[in-house]
């Protein structure tokens, strides 16, 4: 009967699982100052080394002593291929300023330069749904000490924000 009790107990736990959440976090700011754009995108690290060894068949090793020697050049790649920045409906690049490595996040420095004030931003963003198809992809941008967000999906990974 005690065996009976544990199971009617332990069996509804079991249904439960661990669910992982796949976001990606872009804050994109309007420098006037120095007429830039500065972003700051962060993915998890783990995530966006699978999706790039499977793109490229490659095996990044991300924050190991075996890490690739040009690994920037993959990241800046993979970016330029799922990330795009259309300002004022003219589509922009970026630099790829670099990353850094926080414990399982990894963060891009990207900018913009010799832009006017932003009157729209369209963005186009589809890292990682390719691999993960949950994966949502949040942005916040300031112009101007205005706000906005866009929530990018699978489904939708496009948007525009007016400023």
């Amino acid at each position: 009967m005690r065996k009976v009790i544990i199971i009617l107990l332990v069996l509804p736990l079991l249904s439960f699982t661990l669910h992982k959440y796949y976001v990606a976090l872009t804050e994109i700011e309007y420098k006037e100052d120095s007429k830039s754009i500065q972003m700051i995108m962060n993915v998890f690290m783990d995530d966006i080394e699978l999706a790039i060894n499977k793109d490229y068949n490659t095996n990044l090793q991300i924050a190991s002593k075996n890490q690739l020697v040009n690994i920037d050049d993959y990241f800046y790649k993979y970016l330029q291929q799922h990330f795009k920045v259309i300002i004022n409906n003219k589509e922009t690049s970026y630099k790829f300023i670099g990353k850094e490595y926080d414990g399982d996040i990894v963060y891009f420095y990207l900018e913009i330069e010799n832009v006017s004030l932003p009157k729209s931003i369209k963005i186009e963003n589809n890292i990682l749904v390719e691999h993960f198809p949950d994966q949502q992809n949040l942005i916040k941008a300031t112009v101007n000490k205005k706000r906005k967000s866009l929530f990018l999906s699978s489904n939708n990974d496009k948007g525009l924000l007016k400023f």
